[in-house]
């Protein structure tokens, strides 16, 4: 049997993305271009795109087009964390306080910031909506909001859980400072001092420090970069545990994404033992395939997850916008909110709440996922070309942050140090458990714009890498 028409185009493309001529980010022509172009049928030029598909070469993006995937030296993606107990000397701190406060110095590259930088972000659209807040509140703003939060955000959060199922409604939300503001009145409405709690490793720094802070134990667990926490480690610790916390969809810093019958398992499993979870939903709005992950809460049937999401990490990092759907301890948590905080933010809760009611977030976020997929993109093409053989680098499928695993006789801590003399700030990976591991590994964000600046800096850290992989 002959080769096809679309077989031919096909691997005369094929040749182009492997020479480079097509490189890895870089969109595909349209199908309408592709068929006049070649002077063939639709259906031939869909054909071709399915064929280069399946060999993994370029992707679909929904009502974006396809985008080239390829990579020449296709890195391996790190091991699965296997946290021992092992606390190392008191440094964490140290660390995160000389990491983050550098990030107002100068210019500086700042690949350990995981939020999108301001070029990416709507504000022009955000001003207006602040203005529109200030002229329609009640004293410009400046009043007191209701303890439970600003209704029409709370009515839109709960709208907007559409996408993944959800049944929520206004009433079943509660608006805080942020995630972490969420995170803290969560873990205080069903913990106490002296508790355990399970968390994924590694994991978000903050919620790590939050823990330590109030008293909690926290017991580590091993973690896939791609699946997420291992379910058999979880199921031995639930004796032990008051509660569990969860980045279930791309995780940060690791960038996995829980597969949903894991979620529901974990679900169960916890739900069957009394346990309520606690999970952080900040990047689910932030995914590269073709719908939203379902969080854990959509199979909540008992009220027993806290589900916590922000706009913090997509659309207004400083607005300090959060909110948490706590089930059946809603009481408890407000309680907490009172307490601690009274009211949320009114101005921002008013912006946001426009921002969404107007259907701007929707198709802000289309463009946001497009730019961070084509990022992350082009971050493992650079980093397969200039970093250290032995590098690891995770795949996430969304999210803002990639982990990577370097060869064990590079420190990154040490690392951190050399790069930031050439203006470029990572997250070294010591910082996400309260073990002494991940020494060898570190967070870079892809929520910057993708400019031969910014490649420039990628290869240069991947050449200071490298010059530490040759002294060790």
């Amino acid at each position: 049997m002959g080769i096809t028409l679309y077989q031919q185009l096909a691997a005369t493309l094929s040749e182009q993305i492997k020479s480079g001529t097509l490189k890895t980010g870089e969109k595909m022509p349209s199908l309408r271009t592709l068929k006049k172009e070649y002077g063939i049928s639709m259906n031939t030029a869909i054909q071709t795109y399915l064929e280069l598909e399946s060999h993994g070469l370029i992707i679909s993006r929904p009502k974006s087009g396809f985008f080239v995937t390829y990579n020449q030296r296709s890195l391996s993606v790190p091991s699965t964390s296997s946290p021992d107990g092992t606390y190392g000397p008191e440094c964490v701190e140290a660390l995160i306080a000389k990491v983050y406060g550098s990030l107002n110095e100068g210019s500086i590259t700042r690949f350990s910031l995981g939020v999108p930088a301001n070029d990416l972000l709507p504000i022009a659209k955000l001003n207006k909506e602040l203005t529109t807040a200030m002229r329609t509140l009640d004293g410009s703003g400046t009043a007191y909001e209701n303890i439970q939060g600003n209704a029409k955000l709370r009515r839109d959060i709960a709208r907007f859980t559409y996408t993944w199922n959800g049944h929520l409604q206004g009433e079943d939300i509660v608006t805080t400072a942020g995630a972490m503001n969420a995170l803290s009145f969560a873990l205080m409405a069903i913990t106490g001092k002296g508790d355990t709690i399970a968390v994924e490793s590694p994991l978000y720094f903050g919620i790590l420090q939050l823990a330590k802070s109030l008293g909690l134990k926290v017991i580590e667990l091993p973690t896939h970069p791609v699946t997420g926490v291992e379910l058999g480690a979880l199921k031995k610790v639930t004796p032990k545990i008051k509660a569990c916390i969860l980045v279930s969809n791309f995780n940060n810093p690791l960038g996995s994404c829980m597969p949903e019958a894991h979620k529901k398992e974990v679900v169960e499993m916890l739900s069957k033992s009394g346990i309520p979870l606690i999970e952080d939903d900040l990047y689910g709005d932030v995914y590269f395939g073709s719908h939203r992950p379902k969080p854990c809460k959509a199979f909540d049937e008992e009220g027993s997850v806290l589900w916590i999401g922000s706009v913090s990490k997509t659309l207004a990092p400083g607005y300090r916008v959060g909110w948490i759907a706590p089930g059946k301890y809603k009481e408890k948590v407000i309680h907490q909110k009172l307490i601690h905080s009274v009211s949320s933010t009114t101005i921002t809760q008013e912006a946001i709440a426009n921002f969404l009611e107007k259907g701007r977030y929707e198709n802000y976020l289309r463009k946001l996922r497009k730019q961070l997929h084509s990022n992350s993109l082009h971050y493992a093409q650079t980093i397969s070309e200039h970093f250290p053989e032995k590098t690891r680098i995770s795949h996430p499928q969304g999210g803002f942050m990639v982990w990577m695993e370097l060869g064990k006789g590079i420190d990154t801590a040490e690392l951190y140090d050399v790069a930031i003399r050439k203006g470029i700030s990572i997250a070294p990976g010591r910082m996400f458990s309260l073990q002494d591991q991940f020494n060898n590994c570190m967070r870079l964000s892809y929520g910057l714009p993708w400019t031969e600046e910014l490649q420039d800096k990628l290869k240069q850290l991947g050449q200071l890498a490298k010059q530490l992989a040759s002294q060790g």
